[in-house]
């Protein structure tokens, strides 16, 4: 920490997942990766306290993150099984085929392709987490679910079974000097690879979305002092494709702050340049308003700087942080 009272809170899409189970496993431990070096090299540059990772695939022993949290000096981790890939025994994609990478609760070529993970200085009360990753798509309020000619995309059986969360919604408390906050993190689904019915644009809206019901008190239980909401919502408020206005009404939610962390590309958290959309701002840090923010940024060096080879090797995504400071008052449960 910068000080006693300050925490850098980060979010890093690492684009680590693999195209088979026990190869990201393998890459660790045999010690020679490139792009698991840089990632180290990111994550080390960033310093953060706490640290929600997405695209790290999971493994039922927690080896591998282990592994990575040992790697990168975080004494404590937590993952938890995520929706990609987890199958369903259905044609989610309307293709007409089953055991597809579309037809898992999120899309995965195996279970527990690309989830994520959090990395903490701090302790992580795991026996407190609040799980949404099984809510289903059709109990959220105000869902906006796919149609075709009036009748439910792919089908009323599919949308009985489809969980809303592509990966995962989780809320877990970390403890700090000044009390405990919780984390609430996730990575949505991109709104594109889809059809007209707009399957992954309406999910990736109420996946998004879900934050505000927990808030409201319509999903789940909100958290009860501060927190911090961090995570790749797949979503830009202004440019690329997908529904806009579940991101905008978010980062305008009085209940946060966006501090706007800004990098060589100012908001933009992500390279798509080849060939499209192009630079984006996809990746948040949005804390409650308990918080002072300090400061804030984006992992993305200029051209000369010798440390941006790195970052483009890790991933196209670049972690984002925020300094920020807790009033003691506003910890606690």
């Amino acid at each position: 920490m910068a000080q006693a009272d300050t925490l850098r809170i980060a979010t890093y899409n690492t684009e680590l997942q693999r195209k088979g189970p026990g190869l990201f496993l393998r890459d660790l431990v045999r010690g020679d990766d490139d792009q698991i070096t840089a990632v180290l090299d990111v994550i080390a540059r960033a310093d953060a306290d706490v640290l929600a990772l997405q695209g790290i695939d999971y493994d039922l022993t927690g080896e591998a993150l282990s592994r990575l949290a040992d790697a990168a000096g975080y004494p404590h981790h937590f993952a938890l099984r995520p929706n990609t890939g987890r199958p369903t025994g259905l044609d989610m994609d309307g293709d007409g085929r089953l055991g597809g990478p579309r037809d898992a609760q999120g899309f995965g070529y195996f279970s527990g392709q690309g989830g994520m993970a959090i990395l903490s200085r701090l302790p992580i009360d795991a026996a407190n987490v609040q799980d949404l990753s099984d809510l289903l798509w059709v109990d959220v309020p105000d869902a906006r679910l796919p149609e075709v000619n009036g009748a439910p995309f792919p089908s009323k059986e599919a949308q009985a079974a489809q969980r809303l969360s592509t990966t995962g919604h989780w809320i877990v408390s970390i403890t700090t000097p000044d009390g405990p906050f919780h984390l609430m993190t996730f990575h949505a689904s991109p709104p594109v690879f889809d059809g007209p019915e707009d399957r992954n644009g309406k999910r990736n809206h109420d996946e998004v979305r879900l934050w505000q019901h927990v808030l409201d008190g319509t999903v789940g239980t909100a958290p009860p002092g501060a927190f911090v909401i961090a995570g790749d919502a797949n979503l830009d408020p202004r440019d690329g494709s997908g529904l806009h206005s579940a991101i905008i009404d978010l980062l305008q939610d009085q209940r946060l702050s966006d501090v706007s962390p800004r990098g060589q590309f100012g908001t933009d958290t992500v390279d798509w340049t080849d060939p499209v959309p192009g630079d984006l701002r996809v990746s948040y840090v949005l804390p409650s308003t308990h918080w002072t923010a300090i400061d804030s940024g984006v992992l993305w060096p200029a051209p000369d700087d010798p440390f941006a080879d790195s970052v483009a090797t890790a991933s196209r995504h670049r972690l984002v942080w925020a300094d920020l400071t807790l009033d003691p008052a506003d910890g606690g449960e």
